[in-house]
């Protein structure tokens, strides 16, 4: 636990320092973007925190699913860390795109079938917690939990492909696009720094969490062989 924790540190000390480097680069850096203007920066943020979102469901949902077939615990705790990171980042989404939304088309929400997906995707994971706590077996509740973040996950190919597949007022990509980015270079170095920068964040934030999760359990375990 002493390695992961120290790791921990490491991670999210350098996420922060490239927290405040990529508000830096966002505000008196990069271009403004010709059609939308200064609210265009949001994207920085919002596009980062949207792919960190759908990395941690997708761990979370992988460590699940090996944890209903070798019912390790570590998988178990790996899976909750990761949920919890998934739920920031996606609230993070849902907060910076309406306010991007309220410049560009007049509203803070409208029913687009994007929004709409991550929307329910936030409160999929908003469930994985309720059912961890919702029966008295603790062992029934993670096993539960696991089958709700396996189905969260499939929810990501979907918001990713909403764009494409539906009449919607989102924009279109621009950078995960079978042709390459048509961002402009600086834009586009932006927008990798600030991937960089929420996926280190993650990452220390999940072991942290993993770490406390597993201090957790094991005084659990000396409190009920004591009690025993």
């Amino acid at each position: 636990m002493t390695g992961i924790r120290r790791g921990a540190v490491a991670l999210t000390l350098l996420g922060l320092a490239g927290l405040v480097a990529l508000f830096w680069l966002s505000f008196f850096w990069v271009s403004t973007e010709v059609t939308q203007g200064v609210v265009q920066r949001i994207f920085y943020v919002h596009v980062p925190a949207a792919w960190t979102a759908f990395l941690a469901i997708g761990i979370s949902a992988l460590c699940s699913a090996v944890y209903l077939w070798l019912r390790d615990e570590r998988l178990d705790r790996a899976a909750l860390a990761a949920a919890e990171g998934g739920l920031v980042f996606a609230t993070i989404v849902l907060t910076t795109g309406p306010l991007w939304g309220k410049i560009a088309w007049g509203t803070y929400w409208t029913w687009e079938p994007r929004l709409t997906l991550t929307l329910l995707l936030w409160f999929i994971f908003a469930g994985y917690f309720m059912v961890r706590n919702a029966t008295e077996d603790p062992d029934k509740g993670k096993r539960f939990a696991a089958v709700v973040a396996i189905v969260g996950a499939l929810d990501i190919p979907f918001i990713h492909v909403s764009v494409l597949w539906f009449r919607s007022l989102h924009p279109q990509p621009v950078v995960a696009k079978v042709e390459g980015p048509t961002l402009p270079g600086d834009m586009l170095a932006t927008l990798f720094f600030g991937l960089g920068t929420f996926t280190l964040l993650f990452f220390g934030l999940f072991l942290f969490r993993y770490a406390v999760e597993g201090l957790r359990t094991r005084a659990e375990l000396r409190t009920r062989t004591s009690a025993a």
